[in-house]
Order: C-alpha cells, then sequence, then structure tokens
C-alpha cells in the first residue's frame, strides 16, 4: 500500500468485529458472576480487554493496512510497557515471601 492510497472501507470486515466485541463483552461479563477469585478474574478480564483493543487497533485504527516494522515496533514497545508493569510487582512478590 502506497502512502497516498486510501483505505477502502469493509462493511463486511466492520460488523464481524462488531460481532466480536459484542461477543467478547458477554465473556467479561459472564467472568464477572463466576467465581473464580479476585486476581484470575482480573487476569481474564485483562486477557479479553487485550484482544478487544487489538481488534479495534487494528480494524477501525486501520493498522492492519500498516508496514510490518511499525507494528513490530509497536509490539517491542508493548513488551517493554508489561516489563515495567509487572517488574515492581514482582519485586514486591519476592520481598513480601522473604
Amino acid at each position: 500500500m502506497t502512502p497516498n492510497e486510501p483505505v477502502v472501507p469493509d462493511v463486511r470486515r466492520y460488523l464481524l468485529v462488531f460481532a466480536a466485541l459484542l461477543v467478547l463483552t458477554i465473556v467479561t461479563v459472564a467472568i464477572s458472576a463466576l467465581d473464580l477469585g479476585r486476581h484470575a478474574a482480573i487476569a481474564i478480564a485483562i486477557g479479553i480487554a487485550t484482544v478487544k483493543a487489538s481488534l479495534v487497533a487494528m480494524v477501525f485504527m486501520h493498522l492492519s493496512h500498516e508496514r510490518r516494522w511499525l507494528l513490530w515496533s509497536m509490539g517491542a514497545i508493548g513488551i517493554f510497557i508489561l516489563g515495567l508493569l509487572f517488574w515492581p510487582a514482582w519485586d514486591i512478590a519476592e520481598r513480601l515471601s522473604r
């Protein structure tokens, strides 16, 4: 795809993503009603939210039409951010276990 080439809207794709988002929202609500424990429920909800955010970014923000290097760099940044989020949690858990 060239930089000046317009992105042609694909209504069927938008409807499929809408249906997937609707199903994932229903799954999130159903998970919250189950007694899975606080940490498991939060982890599952964050996982579902990540999938939903990825769908929105890839389809509605047209990131699926971007170049691969951009997607790889965004993935690397995401991994770095996850490391920054989980490193303090790991350190706190390590200190509390002593």
